[in-house]
């Protein structure tokens, strides 16, 4: 090759090593660690987007090697909820993860996460208390378990999650916090489509009807915003603004609520730190969004 051709293959991203067995990436965090560098990860269910990429580009900022997972992990998802439909795209994923930079994917299979007579669970008992906790019974627990025996297996110095799952970074801080976990949470604010949709891979399953009604939580959201930044501190108020503006387009409500933005204690008046939170069904897809206040 010339010296233009060789300039422009090394551009290319090269292929992420994979690997499935938690003791091979264990082996990987160590030799890390031994040649002193600063682990950053992200975990994932995988079917990546750009909300996903955005955290690998912060991982990489943050530290010297990138490890990220891709597992649907099943202790999350509720007897009636779309585990077997769970989006996936392993090599979309992994061609992703290579233009980010990646140095390691952690792809497990469920029986290496979950072997034979495993039966020992991570709660974090107030915080999972209403919300998504409330109408997804037991999703947090096999959240907190998992992210768990991710951190233990990979050892990671940060990891990076992002706010769109505001109760999930909420829960995971004070897991980290609680067990004494030397790692740092860092969390990312929520990537958006250009007409403000949250980036998520269940959006995948939204009809173009769906779609285009979809972008009506996050407008709702961004005018209560506006309407809290114009000095509306009573959250009965700003909930019902939500609540109306969101009445035709989405199927089904299953919260509009105002918490602390770390206890998550619901609040009557925004005088702290807080979050506006919304879960609601467009069509038969779930989606959830907030926005901070403050």
């Amino acid at each position: 090759m010339n010296g233009r051709a060789d300039s422009e293959a090394g551009r290319l991203p090269r292929a992420v090593p994979v690997v499935s067995a938690p003791a091979e990436m264990s082996a990987w965090a160590e030799a890390a660690r031994r040649d002193g560098a600063r682990i950053a990860f992200v975990p994932t269910m995988g079917y990546l987007h750009a909300g996903h990429v955005a955290l690998l580009d912060e991982a990489r900022r943050l530290g010297d090697r990138v490890a990220l997972s891709i597992f649907v992990n099943p202790t999350q998802f509720g007897p009636r909820e779309d585990l077997d439909r769970y989006p996936r795209d392993l090599p979309g994923d992994l061609a992703k993860a290579a233009a980010a930079g990646t140095d390691v994917a952690f792809v497990p299979e469920v029986a290496a996460m979950y072997p034979s007579g495993h039966q020992t669970t991570v709660q974090v008992h107030r915080l999972e208390r209403g919300l998504c906790g409330e109408v997804r019974p037991g999703h947090f627990v096999g959240v907190a378990t998992v992210v768990c025996k991710l951190f233990n297996i990979v050892r990671p110095h940060v990891a990076v999650f992002g706010e769109k799952d505001f109760q999930q970074l909420a829960l995971i801080r004070r897991m980290v916090r609680d067990l004494d976990m030397p790692v740092e949470i860092v969390g990312l604010p929520t990537v958006r489509e250009p007409d403000g949709l949250a980036m998520s891979s269940r959006n995948k399953f939204l009809s173009p009807a769906e779609r285009a009604r979809a972008a009506a939580i996050s407008t709702a959201l961004f005018a209560a915003r506006e309407r809290w930044r114009s000095g509306v501190t009573d959250a009965a108020p700003l909930i019902a603004e939500v609540s109306a503006a969101l009445a035709e387009p989405v199927a089904r409500i299953q919260y509009v609520e105002i918490r602390d933005a770390e206890t998550l204690e619901p609040l009557a008046t925004v005088d702290r730190p807080a979050v506006l939170a919304v879960a609601a069904f467009v069509g038969a897809t779930r989606l959830i969004d907030n926005v901070r206040l403050g």
